[in-house]
């Protein structure tokens, strides 16, 4: 089992996903004992057995199934009655979905890229920051995270963004927010958000829609967080941890975009200024 305790801790630390398969118990004689383990990685390769055979096999098939649908499940099989093998004993085996540590990437290193670095890396979660100002994306004060010493928006093959990644653009100039907006909300991504005032998203999306047409918002967080009337550097990064929260566990919040608001559309079509918006949106 040491291997796959290797590769268990491998998944989690990589941020990736799988399914696990525990023999929980058996009766009779059968291929192995309580305690073994087979883990299917997301690719589908598979390290350690519960005892080879039909039974393994059976369980292969539940292992995809649960890759597929992140929910756990107790399969139980007569080894003789029901699978046809000449041991006849019986087991019972646990088969549950492997979350690794989601990763999340903060474009910015200043007051509050800090702040909630600290936070999330006290959630668990891998965090790399982005900022080519070496002065402030030093290893002191990001302490356990990744850092890449980039522009944001020249930093897409060195953070090469997944569908399991959290981004969040925070930082110290519009242009540079602006510009990593347009770049990664076109790449693969669990959720971005951006740090500002409704003012700031609808001039933002009008001057990316007006340059080559918006990218995919459906994701899109932005101004970013839940609306708890957070102030400071630290309050900021909590209502963003809040948020992340929220969206990770399926739970309604008070979320503070307007990427979907009707005013936003009128931005768009010239039927509003992005000041006019914000003042509609903001009353």
């Amino acid at each position: 089992m040491i291997d796959v305790a290797r590769a268990l801790v491998a998944l989690i630390d990589g941020g990736g996903h799988g399914a696990l398969a525990t023999v929980i118990r058996s009766s009779g004689s059968t291929p192995q004992v309580p305690g073994a383990r087979l883990l299917m990685r997301a690719d589908g390769s598979l390290v350690g057995t519960i005892g080879g055979g039909a039974i393994e096999l059976h369980v292969v098939e539940e292992l995809r199934a649960c890759l597929e649908d992140r929910r756990p499940r107790v399969v139980q099989k007569d080894l003789l009655r029901e699978l046809a093998m000449c041991c006849g004993g019986r087991m019972e085996v646990f088969v549950e979905p492997v979350e690794g540590r989601p990763r999340l990437v903060i474009f910015g290193a200043g007051h509050v890229a800090k702040a909630t670095a600290q936070v999330a890396r006290g959630l668990g979660m891998r965090v790399t920051v982005v900022d080519d100002r070496e002065e402030l994306n030093t290893e002191a004060r990001f302490e356990g995270c990744e850092r890449v010493l980039e522009e944001p928006s020249a930093a897409l093959e060195a953070v090469r963004p997944t569908e399991r990644d959290w981004l969040l653009i925070v930082t110290h100039d519009h242009r540079v927010d602006e510009e990593a907006l347009d770049v990664f909300a076109r790449q693969p991504h669990a959720y971005l958000g951006m740090i500002g005032s409704r003012r700031k998203v609808y001039r933002v999306l009008a001057r990316i829609h007006a340059r080559r047409g918006l990218p995919p918002l459906d994701r899109v967080y932005a101004p970013v967080g839940l609306a708890i009337g957070a102030v400071t550097p630290e309050e900021i990064a909590i209502s963003v941890a809040a948020e992340l929260i929220a969206l990770r566990h399926g739970v309604p919040g008070p979320h503070m975009r307007a990427v979907d608001d009707p005013a936003l559309a009128k931005v768009l079509g010239g039927e509003l200024t992005p000041d006019d918006a914000a003042r509609l949106t903001d009353a």
